[in-house]
């Protein structure tokens, strides 16, 4: 199945460079350009994208509301929203998290990274960038001293629903591993740890890993560690 992906950014030049790239893959091709956030969204639903690389800062409706909108919308429930930025520690880069992306990446990034943000975004598998470290994610999702303070008491109860399990796969999940890597931690198969990962997903209405990330930590499950 090719992956039909969208551009939004306001820089031409980038985007022609990222055509060019994306085209090259044998799976995957652009299916439409945005130079702002509403043609984004508008593009999203007219060629049925299934992933965005959106930039965040626009003119108009910036990457953000985008965002934001895309993921509010139950028509665009397939669509996986990758922002691009020259700062990946940014402010922006985690409300765009919060608003419903599935992660994000630096435009400084290699072309095979991109690609792969590409392919595992498409595959409901959304990590962040390499550079995005859990100590740089945790610091800005708790933004204070410490994650009680500053946790959700309506994502904490709605951590009840969880298994033992699936509240120690989250945490992990929280903590930047793979399947692979919680598989071999917590002495199980990998396929039992999707499973745990599903349905904790299905559970706390969360799009993706990088949405699960977010509500570990606003929900207090996961203390942040300010280096």
């Amino acid at each position: 199945m090719t992956i039909r992906v969208l551009l939004a950014d306001d820089q031409a030049l980038l985007r022609s460079a990222f055509r060019v790239l994306v085209d090259s893959e044998p799976d995957m091709e652009v299916v439409g350009e945005a130079s702002d956030g509403a043609e984004a969204v508008r593009l999203a639903r007219q060629e049925r994208a299934d992933v965005v690389l959106m930039d965040i800062r626009m003119p108009g409706t910036d990457g953000l509301a985008a965002t934001r909108m895309i993921s509010e919308d139950p028509s665009l429930a397939q669509v996986r929203v990758v922002i691009l930025t020259t700062f990946e520690v940014d402010d922006y880069v985690v409300q765009s998290l919060r608003a419903g992306a599935s992660g994000f990446l630096g435009k400084g990034s290699e072309p095979e990274e991109l690609l792969s943000a590409i392919r595992i975004a498409a595959g409901g598998e959304a990590l962040l960038s390499p550079a995005a470290t859990k100590g740089l994610i945790a610091r800005f999702l708790a933004q204070g001293d410490g994650a009680d303070e500053n946790a959700d008491p309506a994502r904490a109860a709605r951590l009840d629903a969880l298994t033992v399990r699936e509240r120690e796969v989250l945490v992990q999940v929280a903590g930047g591993h793979s399947n692979d890597e919680i598989a071999e931690r917590l002495e199980v198969s990998p396929l039992t740890v999707k499973t745990h990962v599903n349905r904790a997903m299905a559970k706390l209405g969360a799009r993706d890993r990088a949405q699960l990330v977010v509500i570990a930590y606003e929900s207090g499950l996961v203390r942040p560690r300010v280096e």
